[in-house]
């Protein structure tokens, strides 16, 4: 297996140990490839939940121009609802599984077709 491969995985694990959540693993792999190098960097990787201006970062280039939902208070709602299941204390709330999670919420699986 590769490092792409290996990060899936751990991926995968914290949906099913963190988030309580068995993941669509071709969904997840489309997503984690969809985040580009950034899963490859220790910071960019992850998504500071308790930084507003990193919450407006995946509002604004996840969910608007990735998914192409129109702007709403519904949007932040979301992503704090995704931050609280996967757990305000965990200090590593990977990038891609934050995706997953928005991704599922609003249905827009498709958008990865």
């Amino acid at each position: 297996m590769g490092k792409r491969d290996d990060l899936i995985s751990k991926y995968a694990d914290d949906l099913r140990n963190k988030c309580g959540m068995e993941p669509d693993m071709a969904l997840l792999t489309k997503v984690t490839i969809g985040c580009g190098p950034s899963v490859y960097n220790d910071d960019a990787s992850t998504v500071a939940g308790s930084q507003p201006e990193e919450l407006e970062t995946v509002k604004t280039n996840f969910l608007i121009k990735k998914l192409g939902l129109p702007d709403s208070d519904d949007l932040m709602a979301a992503i704090h609802s995704v931050i609280e299941i996967y757990g305000k204390s965990e200090r590593n709330k990977y990038r891609a599984v934050v995706y997953y999670m928005l991704t599922k919420h609003f249905g827009k699986d498709a958008v990865y077709g």
